[in-house]
């Protein structure tokens, strides 16, 4: 199997412990994660080669970040050094009726001042199969934006299978660029689309036609994203996939979670999942992503296949704390049986 390339930050995620608010906390839990180190965590899971590209400074917390994606058998080879400082995020965990809070402090990070021309993107993608980017990248900075687009420029020459997560953050994109014009050229070249309908608003002013999505009770209707997928193929000709997570939030801690792949005119539509007692739902997303890219390469022409094990593999997400999802193929394999007993394995 080809390896795959994934490319963004990578952070130091700072948290009350347990759910305490920020105000009452005296000390903080420290994680290392973001959108595209924690796909590549999930692949390495799984067993698929794959290298995380980032900028870090080279100081002691840039190690720590280093040695987090090398204890989890993540390719490292590509990572380049430079800047000062690593970017942080402090995250206040919600419970019930109250939601998580997150506050960014990632401004003139290494990776913020990252520049075209730093990577050499030809040796990065030697030997690759598969490229893997998110929205996040581009809204840090304009260089990192342009480093995206060199990205996708050189995997698209050379014939590699390009995804993205589409990943709208409002506290994002503070740096004057223009979002749909950046995020319409980057997306032109990709395959595969994961989005939801936040993202496709945001970023490409696509709304869903002729149904209103709302989340009755524990119940987001699937066929209301049918016309979404549409849109963003007709916009995206390149792209041939069209993926969507449903997350009906009846509470902080309670969600429903299930999933949509838009192919060649048909809707594939996934189990829904009852996630009643949430641990960790940061990274949700993220760990759907590595599930779907894992299930695609593995099941090539099973989008079914493929859709449902990305689904139960980000279902079992929920339970880990921290950003990654920390799970192997025999877990989601015994969640997709139709066990999710919990009980003791011995």
């Amino acid at each position: 199997m080809k390896k795959v390339v994934t490319f963004g930050e990578i952070m130091l995620r700072l948290a009350p412990p347990g759910f305490m608010r920020f105000s009452q906390t005296t000390s903080f839990d420290v994680v290392y994660g973001g959108g595209e180190s924690n796909v590549a965590v999930s692949l390495a899971n799984y067993g698929v080669p794959v290298d995380f590209v980032t900028r870090l400074p080279n100081n002691d917390i840039g190690q720590c970040a280093l040695m987090e994606m090398r204890k989890r058998g993540v390719g490292i080879d590509n990572i380049i050094f430079g800047g000062d400082r690593l970017g942080i995020y402090f995250l206040e965990t919600g419970a019930v009726s109250r939601g998580s809070k997150v506050v960014y402090d990632r401004a003139h990070s290494a990776m913020a001042e990252i520049r075209p021309g730093m990577i050499d993107w030809d040796r990065v993608f030697n030997g690759a199969g598969w490229f893997h980017w998110t929205g996040i990248t581009p809204a840090i900075s304009q260089g990192a934006a342009d480093a995206c687009l060199e990205a996708v420029k050189v995997a698209s020459k050379k014939g590699i299978t390009i995804s993205t997560d589409l990943n709208y953050r409002a506290k994002l994109w503070k740096y004057g660029g223009d979002r749909e014009a950046i995020m319409t050229e980057l997306t032109s070249y990709c395959d595969i689309i994961l989005g939801n309908e936040e993202d496709a608003e945001k970023h490409f002013g696509i709304k869903p036609e002729g149904l209103d999505i709302t989340t009755q009770g524990e119940q987001v209707k699937a066929e209301a994203f049918l016309s979404v997928c549409q849109q963003l193929t007709k916009k995206f000709p390149k792209a041939k996939k069209v993926i969507t997570t449903l997350r009906g939030s009846i509470s902080a801690s309670r969600n429903t979670w299930a999933g949509v792949l838009y192919a060649d005119g048909q809707l594939y539509q996934s189990p829904q999942y009852q996630i009643t007692h949430i641990v960790d739902r940061v990274g949700g997303g993220d760990s759907f992503m590595g599930g779907l890219i894992y299930g695609l390469l593995q099941y090539p022409g099973n989008d079914q296949k493929a859709l449902e094990f990305a689904v139960a593999a980000s279902c079992l997400k929920h339970t880990i704390k921290g950003d990654a999802n920390l799970v192997s193929v025999d877990e989601v394999e015994k969640l997709l049986g139709g066990d999710a007993s919990g009980r003791v394995v011995r």
